[in-house]
């Protein structure tokens, strides 16, 4: 699991079938951007938690044979800064 901020969407006309219906996030952690399942309704500029566990995601979409890896597992409400360390 990592945080990771929403920076956008992404639509596709051509996808496959497991991701029909699936709004699609792009992710990014700082350094990397990914494209997640969006399972919270998260927004643009949303702090969020990401996994990136393949079989939770295919579990998800319901099909074993989904490229589907990372997905939204939570959105993150308030980081208190007083706990990082």
């Amino acid at each position: 699991m990592i945080k990771a901020k929403v920076i956008g969407t992404t639509t596709s006309t051509i996808k496959h079938p497991s991701l029909e219906g699936w709004k699609l996030l792009l992710v990014s952690d700082g350094f990397d951007v990914y494209v997640a399942l969006d399972l919270f309704g998260a927004g643009e500029g949303d702090n969020v938690i990401v996994t990136n566990d393949g079989a939770y995601a295919s579990e998800v979409v319901k099909s074993k044979n989904s490229p589907a890896r990372w997905c939204v597992i939570g959105i993150i409400d308030q980081i208190d800064s007083n706990k990082i360390n």
